[in-house]
């Protein structure tokens, strides 16, 4: 890291906290696939975790710390707070409240207080802004019909984007004839808008001293089915999280036939931003829904 870029973000940050913030020492960290991480530790001992991208990336910077402060207001479970974003050296940044953070905590105090996070809701599916899934853009825009919501601005979305990174005829095919059969998904179902972490899988989520800790989201309004799905995408979670969410705020039945459509998704976002394997099993997941509708 140059020493214009740690010189300009501990500026921003004297700026944001009100008191004069001074580097002693950085490391890095890690910050997954999509962006540039590290800890900035001051002399006086305060800590700061910042996210760096290209300048480009600004807007994913300034979605993402509105995403945290939206959770934040509910309440329910510990988020890191955000602190400023902008850019430095040419870089864009996010820097935001440091968390000591283990993978040992309670799995069942996790799925209590996602099942509150839940409970909050708004008047419509979506946000009041888009942001991104990973560096993929998500539009939000307010929609009364939830699956009129998760067709055009889910769904079709990532196979369009699949179709220009060259996923086959096949894919595309079948992805179109799952969406325009989507309402057998949801018979005499009808979730409400709850607030979603939005790309919630282990790697998003820790300990702090014990307490569960959400971080990295993708927030928007959406059927709570969506987050406890991805849970179950890459490894799942603790038995006891899943113990805990439906002792709270029992699923409904039919989640077992929506889990599948609710997690391609996230696989068409994956294929679309790191290629691979991703497609076939996209592939997969599209013909098995297609097999339910038969």
């Amino acid at each position: 890291m140059t020493s214009a870029l740690i010189a300009e973000i501990s500026s921003a940050i004297t700026a944001a906290s009100g008191e004069v913030f001074q580097v002693a020492s950085q490391s890095s960290a890690s910050g997954g696939c999509i962006n540039r991480s590290l800890t900035l530790l001051g002399g006086d001992d305060r800590r700061f975790f910042v996210k760096l991208n290209q300048a480009a990336q600004l807007a994913m910077f300034e979605a993402e710390a509105a995403g945290l402060a939206e959770l934040i207001g509910a309440q329910a479970i510990r988020v890191p707070k955000p602190l400023t974003h902008g850019l430095a050296a040419g870089e864009s940044f996010l820097a935001m409240e440091w968390l000591d953070l283990d993978q040992r905590g309670d799995g069942s105090k996790l799925g209590e207080q996602l099942a509150k996070l839940h409970s909050k809701t708004w008047h419509a599916f979506g946000w009041w802004r888009d942001n991104t899934i990973g560096s993929t853009h998500q539009a939000n825009p307010a929609t009364n019909n939830w699956i009129d919501f998760y067709r055009d601005q889910r769904l079709r979305p990532q196979l369009d984007l699949a179709a220009r990174h060259g996923a086959g005829s096949v894919l595309i095919d079948s992805g179109e004839r799952l969406l325009a059969g989507l309402d057998a998904f949801f018979p005499g179902y009808s979730p409400q808008p709850s607030l979603l972490h939005g790309d919630l899988w282990g790697g998003n989520t820790g300990f702090c001293e014990g307490s569960p800790v959400i971080f990295d989201p993708a927030v928007y309004y959406g059927d709570r089915e969506t987050d406890i799905a991805m849970t179950e995408l890459f490894g799942g979670f603790p038995n006891a999280f899943y113990a805990a969410y439906n002792s709270a705020w029992p699923l409904d039945p039919g989640y077992a036939s929506r889990k599948l459509l609710y997690q391609l998704y996230h696989l068409l976002n994956h294929f679309n931003l790191f290629g691979g394997a991703y497609g076939s099993q996209s592939q997969t997941a599209i013909s098995r829904l297609l097999a339910e509708l038969r």
